[in-house]
């Protein structure tokens, strides 16, 4: 397992290709897709999502959406991290859980290890996040991670409430 974040109860690593049916049964949940607007069909689909979306992002950007892992069983419960959209020039925090992790925290706990790798590895200046307004325990983690609210927007043809977060680093 290529660790890239640790915190204290959870590991981020990078994806490999051989991770399609994790993916495939994160998204089987109709709850955990309900904000998302991303099914994924089957297996195969779930692996040209891989190989398509999240594994270019590691080389081309340095970063990307990461699996998480509950630190004390090496359990998957989901996916956090930062993605790079350059027709809007921003990197964008996202993340999905399992039904059964969520409650616990650990969106909040992967959602501001990323920013804070964001922030701090990678000097990124501004990271944004979104939400569906109907969303609210996604908007409740972006919010608990310290970003700001800036805005309700129009985003690939659905309204979406916009976050940011400024590097404080780059900021003085």
């Amino acid at each position: 397992m290529y660790i890239i974040i640790e915190t204290e109860r959870l590991l981020l690593r990078k994806f490999t290709k051989d991770d399609a049916q994790l993916i495939y049964q994160l998204n089987q949940d109709p709850d955990v897709i309900k904000y998302t607007l991303d099914p994924i069909k089957n297996l195969n689909h779930a692996a040209e999502v891989l190989e398509k979306i999240i594994l270019p992002q590691y080389a081309l950007y340095n970063h990307g959406r990461w699996a998480v892992h509950t630190k004390y069983d090496a359990n998957f419960i989901g996916w956090c991290g930062l993605k790079a959209i350059p027709e809007r020039n921003e990197i964008d925090l996202g993340y999905r859980f399992s039904k059964s992790s969520w409650g616990r925290g650990y969106a909040t706990e992967a959602a501001f290890a990323s920013l804070s790798y964001g922030f701090n590895k990678l000097m990124i200046p501004r990271i944004v996040g979104r939400a569906m307004p109907q969303n609210i325990g996604s908007i409740r983690v972006l919010e608990k991670c310290g970003m700001k609210y800036i805005g309700e927007e129009i985003v690939d043809t659905h309204p979406a409430m916009t976050y940011e977060a400024i590097n404080p680093r780059l900021n003085d």
